[in-house]
């Protein structure tokens, strides 16, 4: 019998020749219309029966477009309004924005086209979608070895196009570590882990001079550029770190500091720019594909207290900010980020093996709960067609 490896789905983004723009923004146009559609619709029905539409109940509504002469694939349609219908509810709107699809307005509406698992498939290093023939891409993950699912193709700030598409990657297995590691939060560095590795900041930073001078200007296209090269800085800088942290630890414990709070006290630009949010959620679905415990706690008086003693002896308030380095009278010294990171991990270590322990049991009670009702699915599904006369009879299931 074949050994059953776990697997994940992962979103893979490939970016697509730039001679299909033109062909992808047009059929954007179309889906902004079906969106639009869907968002005028729901509030007539909210307002008139007072209730919500669900991705079903779109269906009837939108059954025949392409009779009308609206290019789109009807699945395409479909994942239009159940896409409508998840962002009302996670939302928790009436209605949402509208898409704008006029370039010049300041509300432009990047391009975006969904698609199901059975649109698209990849045949001779070319995605084949249905209406638009053959999309060349550079395929830098090898399509070809992997069952394609659902996914979308959106156009970004430059106007160039992407493919998102979600496959199932085999989960490599990863050695195990019993090493512990806290990390702490902050703007000097963004953030720092116990064994004394740092997280650079100030990617924004390195270039808002050249980002002004475009700004003044008025070269948008140069703007756009610039913007991108920072974000693909500080994504590229977070990967590479938080993949070296799950691959030598096996708990990792993060700060609870609060990326809106901290924007809110003036520090904005410093704060969005460390990438606090992207870093956390990096570190837990790495950790989960890999087996380890991530998991954020609280970090009240980690700075004060002293690793090695338990004193609050460290610096305090807005005065002890600029304070880097510190000793405590039981003569320990401490570099002020590293030492918060240390005391983050021994309090996430508190109670920790019942958290895990609770954790897996749900998990596997999930699966369960999950594979019997797949189970029951199937049994159902066998039983209506041995009724019908289709295929083996279904034991304990008797026919006429």
């Amino acid at each position: 019998m074949p050994i059953q490896h776990p697997t994940f789905a992962r979103v893979l983004r490939l970016r697509l020749k730039d001679k299909h723009a033109r062909a992808l923004r047009e059929r954007a146009y179309w889906v902004n219309q079906v969106w639009n559609y869907c968002n005028d619709l729901s509030i007539k029905v909210l307002r008139r029966e007072h209730r919500f539409l669900s991705g079903f109940d779109f269906a009837p509504y939108l059954k025949g477009l392409g009779d009308e002469g609206i290019p789109l694939h009807s699945q395409t349609v479909q994942a239009i309004a159940e896409e409508y219908a998840t962002r009302r509810k996670q939302f928790k709107k009436a209605r949402l924005r509208w898409r704008v699809s006029n370039p010049d307005s300041s509300k432009y509406s990047l391009g975006w086209i969904p698609f199901k698992a059975s649109a698209i498939a990849y045949r001779n290093g070319q995605v084949q979608f249905s209406g638009l023939g053959p999309l060349s891409l550079w395929d830098s993950y090898g399509l070809s070895n992997f069952e394609l699912g659902a996914g979308s193709f959106s156009e970004d700030a430059r106007g160039r196009w992407y493919l998102n598409i979600t496959v199932k990657v085999w989960q490599a297995p990863t050695a195990t570590s019993n090493q512990v590691l806290g990390i702490d939060l902050g703007l000097k560095t963004a953030a720092t882990a116990s064994n004394g590795d740092m997280l650079a900041a100030k990617h924004y930073h390195r270039l808002e001079k050249q980002l002004a001078t475009a700004q003044r200007a008025r070269k948008k296209d140069r703007m756009r550029a610039i913007s991108a090269k920072i974000r693909n800085q500080r994504k590229d800088a977070l990967h590479k770190f938080t993949a070296a942290l799950v691959n030598d630890y096996g708990a990792i414990f993060i700060g609870n500091v609060s990326t809106a709070w901290q924007t809110a006290t003036g520090n904005g630009k410093s704060v969005l720019d460390a990438g606090w949010g992207e870093l956390k959620t990096q570190l837990l679905y790495k950790g989960e594909r890999a087996g380890r415990w991530v998991e954020v706690v609280n970090e009240a008086y980690t700075t004060q207290t002293c690793s090695a003693c338990g004193a609050r002896t460290g610096p305090k308030g807005r005065e002890g900010l600029g304070t880097r380095t510190w000793e405590c009278p039981c003569g320990a010294s401490h570099d002020r980020d590293v030492n918060a990171a240390i005391n983050i991990a021994m309090a996430g270590l508190v109670g920790v093996e019942e958290r895990v322990t609770t954790a897996r049991l749900l998990r596997e009670a999930k699966a369960a709960k999950a594979q019997e009702r797949k189970t029951k699915l199937a049994a159902n599904k066998a039983a209506k067609a041995a009724a019908a006369g289709h295929g083996r009879p279904v034991e304990g299931y008797t026919t006429l």
